[in-house]
């Protein structure tokens, strides 16, 4: 699509029952929210906007460039689904045409992710970012493929799981399925690495991890 305008949005509530304070613990010395910060805004999107309910993250949001929106309490409850936050944020700030959604607990998402996905949108009513996914899965004790003629990985058609740190819809396809993705979606691959999504510690030791490796090799 051409001639629109593109911002960011990024929910970041400030409880959190299984990392207290999870949307800004250090990350290999940068709050975890700044990193998709950073990427939106060195994207070509128009504006990075964060929401939340909570002054300190509103502070560390505004700290690293992006725009706050408050968020009513009402949607800032354990059980407030991500489309209602993203559905206020249309009611509220109205002129764009495409809305990027990232996940704070998300750190490896890059620019390129996003620039990508804005080029595939109009070809795409929504895009998302996915990660290869060829393991063999099992529901509770039953195995999900025929044990006794377990196929070659190669022969499988080919998997993906959704990393959970990107979506991209249009305003207008937002507001009619009430769904960050509807309609005709595509894909940005990203490799496996860059797809941890952090909801637990383990989570969080493996992304310090592989975050001051990358870091590292950067400098």
């Amino acid at each position: 699509m051409s001639n629109y305008k593109s911002v960011t949005l990024i929910p970041a509530r400030g409880g959190s029952k299984g990392i207290p304070k999870k949307n800004i613990i250090d990350v290999d010395g940068k709050p975890l929210l700044a990193y998709s910060i950073e990427a939106s805004i060195m994207s070509n999107v128009n504006e990075t906007w964060v929401s939340t309910d909570d002054e300190e993250i509103a502070k560390t949001a505004e700290e690293y460039g992006a725009r706050v929106l408050k968020r009513p309490d009402k949607i800032a409850r354990d059980n407030s689904t991500s489309e209602s936050v993203l559905l206020h944020f249309t009611e509220t700030v109205t002129n764009f045409d495409i809305l990027v959604f990232l996940q704070a607990t998300c750190p490896f998402i890059e620019s390129k992710d996003i620039n990508q996905s804005l080029d595939m949108i109009g070809e795409f009513d929504s895009v998302i970012s996915v990660a290869k996914f060829d393991q063999f899965l099992w529901s509770g004790k039953k195995a999900m493929y025929d044990i006794d003629n377990r196929p070659r990985r190669q022969d499988i058609e080919q998997r993906y799981v959704e990393t959970g740190s990107m979506f991209v819809t249009s305003k207008e396809c937002l507001i009619k399925s009430r769904n960050r993705i509807s309609g005709k979606i595509g894909f940005v691959e990203v490799p496996k690495w860059r797809s941890i999504d952090i909801d637990t510690y383990e989570d969080l030791i493996l992304a310090r991890k592989v975050m001051n490796k990358k870091n590292s090799l950067n400098s």
